[in-house]
């Protein structure tokens, strides 16, 4: 990618007011994360829908724990659309918040907006 057309993507984004980082982590793939389940690396798995206030507040911390914790995976599951995926992970709320480490799921919240116990949330798969 040119430095140019980064810095027009830059300047789109600016201008209409989205952001290129507004998402945390990365679209959920079952074969990623069953790849990264297989490697043992730890997972945050993040149930958010755009509609969601909570979920909205939760963005920036997950976003800055995922940026602090370079071994950690983290994926975004859409609440409205994946309902699939929720099915196979329990999941009934947005906002819900799953870690695994590895194979095994060692934590999970919803509605859980304060930083600090999100982080120790995320430190059980560490």
């Amino acid at each position: 990618m040119s430095l140019n057309y980064l810095k027009t993507l830059i300047a789109i984004a600016f201008l209409t007011g989205s952001s290129l980082m507004a998402q945390a982590g990365q679209p959920f793939d079952t074969k990623a994360f069953q790849q990264a389940q297989a490697a043992g690396k730890p997972i945050l798995i993040d149930v958010t829908a755009p509609w969601c206030p909570t979920c909205k507040v939760q963005r920036p911390i997950v976003q800055e724990i995922e940026k602090s914790t370079p071994n950690l995976v983290v994926y975004e599951v859409d609440f409205d659309s994946a309902k699939d995926v929720l099915k196979r992970l329990r999941v009934q709320s947005q906002s819900t918040l799953i870690v695994f480490k590895g194979a095994n799921e060692v934590g999970r919240s919803t509605g859980d907006t304060n930083p600090a116990s999100i982080r120790a949330l995320v430190s059980k798969g560490l």
